[in-house]
């Protein structure tokens, strides 16, 4: 939307008014500056005691302001000063301020006599009719003792006024067209060196992407090496990890571009972790999978389970020197698959809770922080099925964990299911 300007957005009034003043002390004229409404933005310069007497009357004052209004709109209509006289039969002047064709306001000046041959040549106010004040001796002894001045003097004034007004709005013009050009090649910059650092980090992806299609190759070639290798002295357990940790790498690599699996895959790639975990810590970790049949096939978006096992493990076993059990189930209620992971380690704060599902949760420095998986986890089963399948964490202070995830046996397609 296009915002007006105001007279006052175009010249430093302060700087106006000395120019206004220097003005009528140099030409003995009165002066003052209003805005587009007649509004006076500047104090009076040099007024006449005559008009200053004539408008102590209020229908001579509306008058005043009537020729007033009247000089400003001609002065608006044409672009160029106007020159005319006034209901009190002195002459005044109206030079415009303009920006772009629009009027901003105007210069009233005058207040002065000239021959009344020259007034002849003078258009009036409002009205073609001068005000009689013969009959008050005090306005005719003030009109007399009135500055009289020339037509050609009138006019040099008004010319110097339109030459000023104009060099002040030409001038602070030119300082807002620059202002703009400089805010918009601030922004131009800007974009630039936003577009240059989108531009930096593709390519920066694009190598990731690179190495991740040749890197985790290479290491499942030297993975199975090392599987074949421990077969052949002998280490079944190294060799049992070895190959359980492939094919964890595996399923991550296989299924980067796609964020669906069916539910038997998921829970799998939980076993697979489970057993590392299980040789890790031998006899402190306990744990179980059970699965449904007529769950397996269900579709689940992608590491859905996986973030909630790690964090049982990370909080629930770890930090107990006596380690604990982690139980898996999948179950079929109706027309939706149950999942829970249940821990029995020294349970979560209600409010941390909260935290850890909004994503607002930060560990102090001692602990390990999976809440940002949680979070993503539970952000995609919401995106995917709805609120009402969103994660659901019960808990009780040392007695344990229950994390509860429910997903429809219907896809959804229009979600990419």
């Amino acid at each position: 939307m296009r915002v007006l300007l105001k007279i006052t957005d175009i010249i430093d009034v302060e700087v106006l008014q000395r120019i206004q003043d220097s003005f009528s002390d140099a030409t003995g004229l009165a002066a003052v500056t209003v805005d587009y409404k007649g509004n006076p933005i500047t104090e009076y310069s040099n007024f006449s005691e005559y008009c200053t007497c004539v408008r102590k009357e209020s229908n001579n004052r509306d008058c005043c302001f009537q020729s007033d209004a009247h000089g400003g709109i001609e002065s608006a209509r044409s672009g160029k000063p106007s020159i005319y006289i006034c209901h009190g039969g002195l002459v005044d002047l109206a030079v415009p301020i303009m920006v772009k064709g629009n009027y901003l306001g105007a210069i009233m000046a005058g207040q002065v006599k000239i021959d009344e041959e020259e007034m002849k040549r003078l258009p009036f106010g409002t009205s073609h009719e001068l005000t009689d004040f013969s009959k008050n001796p005090e306005i005719t002894d003030l009109y007399d003792k009135t500055l009289k001045t020339t037509l050609t003097q009138v006019r040099a004034a008004a010319d110097l006024l339109y030459t000023i007004a104009n060099y002040l709005v030409e001038k602070q013009m030119i300082h807002i067209i620059q202002e703009e050009l400089h805010n918009k090649n601030l922004e131009l910059m800007e974009e630039v060196k936003l577009r240059s650092e989108v531009e930096a980090s593709l390519k920066e992806a694009d190598l990731k992407a690179l190495q991740a299609q040749i890197n985790p190759h290479f290491l499942f070639n030297v993975l199975n090496t090392i599987g074949r290798l421990a077969l052949l002295e002998g280490a079944d357990k190294t060799q049992e990890m070895i190959y359980a940790f492939s094919d964890m790498m595996r399923y991550t690599l296989k299924k980067e571009k796609n964020n669906v699996v069916t539910l038997k895959e998921e829970m799998e790639h939980v076993q697979n972790y489970l057993s590392i975990q299980k040789m890790r810590l031998g006899n402190r970790l306990n744990y179980s999978v059970e699965v449904d049949e007529m769950a397996e096939d269900i579709l689940c978006p992608f590491m859905t389970i996986q973030p909630f096992v790690e964090n049982a493990i990370i909080h629930a076993i770890e930090p107990n020197a006596k380690g604990g059990a982690v139980r898996i189930t999948a179950d079929i209620l109706k027309e939706i698959a149950i999942l829970k992971i249940v821990d029995d380690g020294k349970g979560i704060p209600d409010d941390r809770i909260h935290k850890i599902l909004d994503g607002t949760y930060e560990a102090d420095g001692r602990e390990k922080n999976t809440g940002i998986g949680i979070n993503n986890a539970n952000k995609r089963l919401m995106y995917y099925y709805g609120v009402d399948y969103g994660v659901e964490i019960k808990s009780e202070l040392e007695k344990g964990t229950e994390i509860t995830i429910k997903i429809p046996r219907k896809s959804l397609a229009g979600r990419g299911l």
